[in-house]
């Protein structure tokens, strides 16, 4: 009996730490109504390339003139660097039109991010 023990551990192990990662990440529709999609024309104030996901936040002006900052959230880092879209693609200070879905909370400016218009039309899904 004691000598299967050990084998028996081994795969038990093994499959609990392949399956924490898959545990740690969470659906977006926990956060996001994946059901709407809405889109909001401003300059990029910031962007923070940081794990677990990317950050884009973009200032818009709202129909009193009041500056409104979006914030819209992306993929991974290193995700976003091997698709070719790097820190000089995304950058603070240029005009942009982000689409995304607003988050369940409507009085939080956040959205998951699906796709950015730069300003010479050509869209990027970061």
């Amino acid at each position: 009996m004691f000598r299967t023990v050990p084998h028996l551990i081994a795969p038990v192990v093994t499959l609990l730490v392949l399956a924490a990662p898959a545990a740690a990440h969470h659906s977006a529709a926990v956060a996001y109504d994946v059901n709407k999609t809405i889109s909001i024309k401003g300059v990029i104030s910031e962007v923070r390339w940081e794990n677990p996901h990317t950050w884009i936040f973009v200032e818009q002006k709202d129909d009193s003139g009041k500056v409104v900052k979006w914030g819209f959230e992306g993929k991974v880092p290193n995700q976003l660097i091997r698709l070719g879209i790097t820190p000089s693609v995304l950058k603070p200070g240029i005009e942009v039109t982000v689409t995304g879905h607003p988050a369940r909370d409507a009085s939080q400016n956040f959205c998951e991010v699906l796709e950015v218009t730069l300003p010479d039309g050509k869209t990027i899904k970061p």
